[in-house]
């Protein structure tokens, strides 16, 4: 008879992976901020134009050995899928983006999109034998914390002209990556059979082939006139997000969401936030402040708490009578 047992935590190697592969993607990811200030002559929908024609170019090229045996593991619903997640977590997601860059800043839209991980976490805490929300508590605190700390210094100041439309767009962005997120993690359990590089790359066909149809639609609607050095400017910024955010990046995440939970998977999307402030300060050249050292805090004790929450619990039997 056990007069008792003892509940310890033990690390699961395979989080830890995942987390590693959650920090690259959200260092990839911050990129995408900058983007739009590179190549403020252009507009949004010109930028997210061409980065998915790039991405989707490079991800024909990788894919091309494999495409038979990705297309018989495939059916109607899966393609059907990969068309929605790339219409609303790439095409959709980085026009409203790059907008509210362009006309509030790159800490607003950082800030915003800060609240990814809270949306995620609550959704994903719905899910079977998913951790309780009440466990996640302390790593919700955190993130809350920091998103607070970052609000306070970002939107302390005079906010910019077009500020307001500004943020109805990253409010946009943030709707529109959240249920990509969400879905996203729910197919890829249902394929196994698939890789997640597999998954990435056709993720990138499929935008790429978006990006096509709206090609006509981006330089019509641009009334402006750029010189040769100016779209050469632009064709080395898409390229770089391409490579860097949408083939690397992606890959990374879909990794990370075969090894983590959903109520994981939205806590990686701080490190989103937090290198995309880290590449603002140094657009800006300055260090940051007091406030935006203890968000950056608050950010890594969230993704801390959010661990211990779910190391699995090993029961050690006490003495028996």
């Amino acid at each position: 008879m056990s007069n008792g047992a003892l509940f310890t935590r033990t690390p699961d190697r395979h989080i830890w992976t995942g987390i590693a592969c959650g920090i690259g993607a959200g260092a990839l990811w911050g990129l995408v901020f900058l983007a739009p200030e590179l190549v403020r002559g252009f507009t949004p929908l010109q930028l997210a134009v061409g980065r998915f024609l790039a991405y989707g170019l490079f991800a024909a090229a990788l894919l091309l050995p494999r495409w038979r045996r990705l297309a018989a593991q495939l059916d109607r619903r899966d393609w059907w899928a990969l068309c929605w997640l790339s219409l609303w977590g790439n095409t959709a997601y980085y026009v409203l983006l790059a907008n509210a860059v362009q006309r509030g800043g790159i800490a607003m839209t950082s800030l915003v999109i800060g609240f990814l991980p809270m949306l995620v976490t609550v959704i994903g805490s719905r899910e079977h034998q998913a951790v309780p929300l009440r466990r996640l508590a302390p790593s919700l605190l955190c993130g809350l914390a920091g998103v607070a700390c970052i609000g306070w210094q970002s939107l302390g100041g005079e906010a910019p002209a077009g500020g307001l439309v500004g943020l109805l767009c990253a409010i946009g962005a943030l709707a529109s990556w959240t249920g990509y997120a969400v879905r996203n993690s729910r197919h890829l359990a249902r394929l196994p059979q698939v890789s997640v590089q597999d998954w990435n790359l056709a993720t990138g066909v499929v935008t790429g082939a978006q990006a096509l149809l709206l090609l006509p639609f981006a330089l019509w609607l641009d009334g402006d006139t750029h010189s040769a050095a100016e779209w050469g400017r632009l064709a080395v910024v898409v390229v770089c997000v391409a490579l860097g955010a949408s083939i690397a990046g992606n890959a990374l995440w879909h990794r990370m969401s075969r090894l983590l939970p959903l109520t994981m998977v939205g806590q990686m999307i701080l490190f989103e936030t937090l290198f995309a402030l880290l590449y603002g300060f140094l657009w800006e050249q300055r260090l940051p402040t007091g406030l935006e050292w203890l968000a950056m805090a608050c950010v890594v004790a969230s993704v801390l708490f959010c661990v211990q929450a779910h190391r699995p619990r090993v029961i050690v039997p006490g003495p028996s009578a």
